[in-house]
């Protein structure tokens, strides 16, 4: 399992229903990992502000991320690498980094709801909600998450691979981001199965 980050273990109250929100991040990129965010929010403790990940500012990510950080009752953020979703294909893995997510929970959720149109494989109560993210602030705390998180990995890669321009396109291709491909070729961190990154293997470029 790589995991990426979990909350300190918290007592569970008896009164409080415990509803975990899940999200994922990095769906689109040519690079890097999937990563989701799993989050029981506090009811005694609210968060303003909470909203979909891509609708906030990167500074207003960072804010409400140590906020949920300190105010959840349970995060985790987990991922799945870029050879897993090779291996597997985006929505597998996705859902597959929102288990992961799920499982290191330090708490046991009473039900799961989950961004999108499909559910990861859980022994638990769940539901997929369609923008939910935008809708229920436990999946938007999530959204939160792992985009930051997924954020903080590609600056990282940025300092592996400075010609890339990971700390402006966060993998995601843009013209930058396949000029980069066609100059330089691929790094260990692109996802081959991509149509982008399979155009420059074909090509005959070779690897970073």
């Amino acid at each position: 399992m790589t995991e990426y980050v979990t909350a300190t273990s918290v007592e569970r109250s008896t009164t409080i229903r415990l509803v975990c929100g899940v999200d994922e991040a990095g769906r689109g990129p040519l690079a890097g990992a999937v990563y989701a965010a799993a989050v029981i929010l506090d009811p005694a403790r609210p968060i303003d502000g909470l909203a979909d990940s891509k609708k906030l500012t990167a500074r207003r990510r960072d804010q409400l991320e140590a906020l949920i950080i300190e105010r959840a009752l349970a995060y985790a953020v987990c991922f799945a690498t870029a050879a897993e979703i090779d291996s597997i294909n985006i929505l597998q893995a996705s859902l597959l980094a929102m288990q992961r997510a799920v499982m290191g929970l330090c708490m046991r959720p009473d039900e799961v709801l989950v961004d999108g149109l499909h559910c990861p494989r859980i022994d638990m109560p769940s539901r997929a909600i369609v923008q939910g993210d935008g809708s229920e602030p436990c999946i938007s705390a999530a959204s939160i998450l792992a985009k930051t998180a997924r954020d903080r990995e590609l600056l990282r890669l940025h300092g592996l691979y400075p010609q890339y321009g990971f700390d402006r396109h966060k993998g995601y291709p843009t013209p930058e981001h396949l000029a980069a491909l066609e100059q330089y070729g691929i790094t260990p961190e692109h996802r081959l199965s991509y149509a982008p990154v399979k155009r420059v293997t074909q090509q005959g470029v070779l690897r970073f």
